[in-house]
């Protein structure tokens, strides 16, 4: 029976089990043999990893044709404006392309904990921590688009892939559980209507 494996991936942790230059990678955190990334994590962002050693579960968790939501909370610097959410929710078009709409709100309440090393703070500029919601997977896409409405992020945490969450995870911590995740239903003729039957010859 597979099992998946979630990890909350520290800041600065390479999402891969070695590295040459000596840098801290998901062995310094997951002691288990024959798994691998559901989807990547860059360096500098920090959150939830999904791990297993089930090779179609990895294509169904990772790949964006299956719309999989992706959460993250997003600090950003400045305090956008109504405009700049607005964009972002309907879709901003970078140089790859335009995208989907997102989900984005403003997130209220205590602040995540303090990571290690700080942000960067200026007195001048406030910060602002957002809830960002995507159904696509491409390259550093949450940064880019924060970017491209004049807030560029400051901090990047993703809190939940689908069902999965974060919740009750430190920096560094993981569980395991029962790889349970429905199997795709086989597709209907569009019409809808089952063929008519044959009918016998005479």
């Amino acid at each position: 029976m597979s099992r998946l494996y979630l990890l909350n991936k520290p800041y600065r942790v390479l999402c891969q089990f070695t590295d040459t230059q000596g840098r801290q990678t998901l062995a310094d955190y997951l002691d288990v043999p024959d798994v691998y990334a559901a989807g990547r994590l860059d360096y500098d962002s920090e959150g939830l990893l999904l791990l297993t050693d089930d090779g179609a579960m990895i294509h169904r968790i990772s790949d964006p044709r299956h719309k999989l939501a992706k959460t993250y909370w997003v600090q950003v610097e400045g305090d956008p404006t109504a405009a700049a959410l607005a964009a972002l929710r309907q879709g901003v078009t970078l140089n790859d392309g335009p995208t989907r709409p997102a989900r984005v709100r403003r997130l209220t309440g205590p602040e995540p904990p303090p990571r290690d090393p700080p942000v960067r703070r200026r007195e001048s500029i406030p910060t602002t921590w957002l809830e960002i919601e995507l159904r696509e997977g491409r390259n550093r896409q949450v940064r880019r688009i924060t970017a491209h409405v004049g807030h560029p992020t400051l901090r990047l945490i993703r809190t939940a892939i689908g069902p999965w969450t974060l919740e009750g995870l430190t920096a560094g911590a993981w569980r395991s559980e029962v790889l349970n995740m429905p199997k795709e239903t086989p597709r209907r003729p569009r019409s809808g209507r089952r063929p008519p039957p044959r009918q016998r010859r005479r």
